[in-house]
Formats: C-alpha cells, structure tokens, sequence
C-alpha cells in the first residue's frame, strides 16, 4: 500500500493498486500548477485509492468542462486531478506520496513547451542537503 500527505497534513491518502503511465510532463498547465519544471504523474483506479480528509479540506478547481484539480483548501497541495470522460481513473502528482514506489516514469512528455531554463541532461552539481553557502 502506497500513502500519501498534503503538505499541511490536513489530507491524507492511501492507495492499495498500482500507478501506471508515470511520465514526466513539461506541459505549460503542469508546470503553472505545480510551480516547477515539470510535474511526475501517475493513473491510479479510484476505486483502490482513498482519501482521509476527516476536516473537509479537499477542495476542487474545474480546469476545463468535467476535468478537476483536487486540492488541499490550507495549503494547496494538489492531490489528484479527475476527469468525468474516465471516471475510473485518477491523476495523481506523485510527490504527494510518502513512501516509497516501485513503479518508475517511463518518459518526459511535451518537452518541445519544457521551461527554456530546464536542461534535462545538465551537468550541474548535486548536494545531499542545501548547496554550499546557503543560509535558510
């Protein structure tokens, strides 16, 4: 079982299935909803996938006609986002999830709209914590 948080921890989730089709999307409306690059998304069937949301904080922003973006009413988390054409499955951003997955991405999509300050195969430094020099 896969669990899940939104960052306030007013929302919780639980999913007992799988993810399938990850993929890295570098669309426009996934980068403005998530405020980076790109965002990591997932399918999951509703049915194995559970919200624990005992203060009513989820909240919902219809994108387009029948397509919703699930969010957390404190502090904005996306959890999900549904679409009315296929009620059975869900979009999840997978940084919502706490532990830990098997399933990997198996792809950058849109990549020809990515952030023009995005370099997929950079060769810039990694750290394990904040960069050298950095103060909170």
């Amino acid at each position: 079982m896969y669990q899940g948080s939104c960052l306030c921890g007013a929302i919780k989730i639980e999913l007992t299935g799988s993810i399938t089709s990850i993929i890295h999307c570098h669309c426009s409306l996934c980068r403005k909803n998530s405020g980076t690059a790109y965002a990591t998304n997932g399918f999951v069937n509703k049915d194995e996938f559970r919200i624990l949301d005992p203060e009513d904080k989820l909240n919902h922003f219809e994108f387009k006609k029948g397509k919703l973006r699930h969010f957390c009413s404190v502090c904005a988390s996306p959890i999900f986002s549904s679409n009315s054409e296929k009620p059975e499955k869900l979009r999840i951003r997978l940084g919502i999830l706490d532990t830990d997955i098997k399933e990997k991405p198996t792809s950058h999509n849109f990549v020809s709209s990515k952030a023009n300050w995005d370099n997929l195969d950079d060769d810039l430094p990694r750290y394990d914590s904040f960069e050298p020099g950095r103060t909170r």
